[in-house]
């Protein structure tokens, strides 16, 4: 099962205080999926310094899909 974000029209730091929110009350093994129209580097290294992987999909409308789960 996957949880969605859709910070596509989101003003930040919005898109990222709902991730870490979210992320907070990940159970294991579900993936949170994060839609946005840019690479989102300080939350990357977040993830990273927090045990986290993430995969993430660009889209021809310029959507940035972004995969996250525990790692």
């Amino acid at each position: 099962m996957s949880r969605v974000i859709d910070g596509r029209d989101l003003q930040p730091p919005e898109p990222l205080e709902l991730t870490l929110a979210a992320l907070d009350t990940l159970p294991d093994g579900e993936e949170l999926k994060l839609l946005l129209y840019c690479q989102p580097h300080p939350l990357y290294q977040i993830l990273k310094r927090n045990g986290y992987v993430w995969r993430d999909e660009m889209h021809p409308d310029g959507t940035n899909e972004i995969h996250i789960r525990k790692a």
